[in-house]
């Protein structure tokens, strides 16, 4: 199998292919909690002078009100992917006023469930449905659960790649091939996953006010007046801690094929649920959520990665991906990484390339739900206690010392990031993956190695941490635009306006409640002519 991944790689590497890793897309999402100069959530409504929330391309809201979410445009350069999103925090600092962006995943200070507002979108049935989800979110799991942010990485790799591969295998390159494929890697990711939260996580302690929000069962040392953590923890924001629906376990949805996939997601938001069943839909004439199914839309399925493809007007996710296959995938396990001011660096980007075109060139074989269990298991175990020394995951039926799978992976990145290199006529991809090495020989420089060095070693708490980091980014930001203009960040807000009222205007005259019932028709609707 090694063999395989070098001679494929070798003819990648080949002067006369190796330009197509110089046309791998990339877009970041990234959340942050607007929050006051005192900690707290900030009580105020998403500013209007960014647009609408529902509607802007680049600037929206999450779960709650105060949740940002900023959306990069499509770039195949990873230096304006940096630039974009710099552009949209400077843009957005400019509206806040006295508000800063929290720069942790962890909130901060929590105070009552009744603090945390759910997003609004306007009155028309599209707005409205999104804020009922999350209405539904609310019931489910509570609302401190939906106030964690992440960064999403999302990745495609050029038909030229494709191309190249099923050339390899002598087969005919089509969307089904290119679906295929992006499975294989989705699978080889979640057999290492855990190296993301081992290198990434960032959220090892948490605010002490948090854990009155949340039903977790888990043993913590102190620090401070208000901070918890794990010794050895990375990422709490992916622990049981975070957003998750157990009853999701019970559906094994795998990823061995695109129609295995839809299946099981499909299954999931028509399945009722009993638990949920007990909150109702409709009551005393007010909606609590959209339906009782384990799932209420698909977006609500938590995983660490999804296969994607982008949504016609009216489309489900699961209908865009059987009409017309994959495009792209999302990696989802990515914490705010506090030491940028945008939540993620070139560097970070630069790893996660590498690993996800180890991912499509090393074999990968079929993941039963059993072996899938597994690879959740290790990616829990980092999360947990990855920084310690003496941890094993578990690999073929054995239980491996981390640092043993960790130096085998790296010797296979190297080699990509060299052959990176030599398509983009640089050394930007070898430094980051040497760089990336170190905390490979030394967990303590991984980031949520770094964040528990400086909550010791102030001997402060991680809400002062993040207050510090929050005051010094706002002033780090206070510069000009260098990707977008004014003028183009003025035309989005003004069309993100205009476009909310014109379906507001067009809803005026039909019923939500019809229109919820067409969507969940077509929702469970297996035929393209739905």
């Amino acid at each position: 199998m090694q063999s395989q991944f070098a001679d494929v790689l070798a003819v990648l590497a080949n002067s006369e292919h190796v330009h197509i890793l110089r046309d791998i897309h990339r877009g970041v999402e990234r959340e942050t909690l607007r929050i006051t100069e005192a900690g707290k959530l900030a009580p105020t409504s998403h500013p209007e002078k960014l647009g609408s929330a529902l509607k802007h391309p680049l600037i929206t809201t999450d779960y709650a009100e105060t949740l940002m979410e900023f959306i990069t445009p499509v770039a195949s350069d990873i230096k304006v992917t940096v630039q974009q999103l710099m552009d949209i925090h400077k843009v957005t600092y400019r509206e806040l006023g006295d508000e800063l962006l929290w720069p942790l995943s962890m909130p901060c200070f929590v105070g009552a469930a009744e603090d945390i507002v759910i997003a609004q979108y306007g009155k028309s049935h599209t707005g409205r449905m999104k804020t009922l989800y999350r209405q539904g979110l609310t019931y489910r799991y509570g609302g401190s659960m939906q106030i964690i942010a992440g960064v999403h990485y999302n990745f495609s790799l050029p038909d030229t790649f494709w191309q190249l591969l099923a050339e390899r295998e002598q087969v005919e390159l089509d969307q089904d091939f290119i679906s295929e494929r992006y499975f294989h890697l989705i699978r080889n990711y979640k057999r290492v996953s855990w190296l993301i939260p081992y290198l990434f996580g960032a959220s090892p302690a948490i605010c002490k006010s948090f854990l009155k929000h949340t039903e977790g069962n888990m043993t913590f040392a102190e620090l401070g007046k208000g901070t918890v953590y794990r010794p050895y923890g990375t990422s709490l924001r992916m622990s049981d801690l975070g957003y998750t629906n157990k009853e999701q376990a019970d559906l094994k949805i795998t990823y061995n094929t695109l129609d295995e996939y839809v299946t099981g997601l499909r299954r999931a938001i028509t399945t009722p649920s009993t638990r949920f069943s007990k909150i109702g839909v409709k009551v005393d004439g007010e909606y609590r959520q959209l339906n009782t199914n384990i799932l209420q839309i698909e977006n609500e399925f938590y995983s660490t990665i999804r296969p994607k493809r982008v949504a016609r007007s009216g489309e489900t996710p699961t209908q865009s991906l059987e009409r017309s296959g994959v495009e792209y995938i999302e990696v989802r396990a990515l914490d705010v990484n506090p030491f940028s001011p945008v939540g993620i660096t070139a560097e970070q980007m630069q790893l996660l390339d590498v690993l996800l075109v180890y991912c499509a060139l090393k074999p990968s074989a079929k993941l039963s739900w059993d072996e899938q269990v597994i690879t959740d298991t290790n990616f829990n175990r980092v999360v947990m206690d990855g920084r310690n020394p003496r941890l094993t995951l578990q690999d073929n039926g054995y239980e491996r010392p981390i640092s043993d799978w960790l130096e085998e992976i790296f010797a296979d990145l190297q080699q990509i990031a060299k052959v990176m290199d030599t398509a983009h006529g640089q050394q930007d991809y070898v430094t980051a993956i040497n760089e990336q090495y170190r905390c490979v020989l030394n967990p303590e420089l991984t980031l949520s190695g770094r964040v528990m060095a400086y909550l010791i070693e102030h001997n402060i708490d991680n809400s002062e941490f993040g207050m510090q980091l929050a005051r010094d980014y706002k002033k780090q930001l206070d510069q000009p635009l260098k990707y977008f203009t004014e003028a183009e960040f003025d035309r989005l807000r003004e069309a993100s306006l205009v476009a909310q009222h014109e379906l507001e205007v067009a809803d005026e005259h039909t019923s939500f409640d019809d229109f919820l019932e067409e969507y969940f028709r077509r929702a469970a609707c297996q035929s393209p002519d739905c």
